[in-house]
């Protein structure tokens, strides 16, 4: 029985705190393989605010291609209109044979907002969830078991060490000229400087 684990986002750009966090969620909870799926039109960010997918792609691809567990899936960004959890889950549910286990990998603070996301508790019932911690999270189990009652079950911690990179500062220190090297791979900069990407506000 195969345990394949979805790690979507935004990826713009995609960096060593996303490559961390599917690593260690791929070896703790013995994943056969880890799918990243940039989102096509995210519904909580203005279109505006968000790389061309293309690009999204293009990065994630090089970011992930040197480790044989890991893939990159287009599903969402082929996907017309809006991109919810709930839809790509029920496609991977399609795309692999009946009895794979999928776990859909985000962060602690993602979790306390999915009762907002779309048919939740349907999604908690084709998916089980692990949510990266950093080190010192203080987990708040009575609340994650008030929220979900029963499916509480189906949300499991882990931590990862403690990366203080994101897409958004990487975004304005190219934006600035600052380094970014040692926070995303060397491939996706040379990417992201031959693309002209983030050079200006958009």
């Amino acid at each position: 029985m195969q345990r394949i684990g979805i790690m979507g986002g935004t990826f713009d750009p995609i960096h060593y705190g996303h490559l961390v966090t599917a690593e260690q969620a791929r070896f703790t909870f013995g994943l056969d393989r880890v799918v990243f799926v940039p989102t096509g039109r995210p519904p909580h960010k203005q279109e505006k605010d968000v790389s061309e997918a293309e690009h999204r792609l293009t990065m994630t691809r090089l970011a992930t291609q040197s480790n044989v567990h890991f893939g990159v899936s287009s599903i969402e960004v082929d996907r017309p209109g809006p991109t919810y959890a709930i839809d790509t889950v029920r496609e991977f549910k399609q795309l692999y044979p009946p009895g794979t286990d999928l776990l859909f990998i985000t962060g602690a603070d993602a979790v306390l907002q999915m009762t907002g996301w779309k048919d939740y508790d349907v999604l908690m019932q084709l998916c089980e969830f692990v949510a990266a911690t950093r080190p010192g999270y203080v987990l708040e189990h009575e609340r994650i078991a008030q929220m979900f009652g029963p499916n509480a079950s189906k949300i499991n911690f882990f931590e990862v060490p403690a990366l203080a990179i994101s897409s958004t500062d990487i975004r304005a220190r190219v934006r600035s000229g600052r380094p970014v090297r040692y926070l995303l791979p060397d491939v996706v900069i040379d990417y992201i400087f031959a693309s002209k990407l983030y050079t200006c506000s958009r």
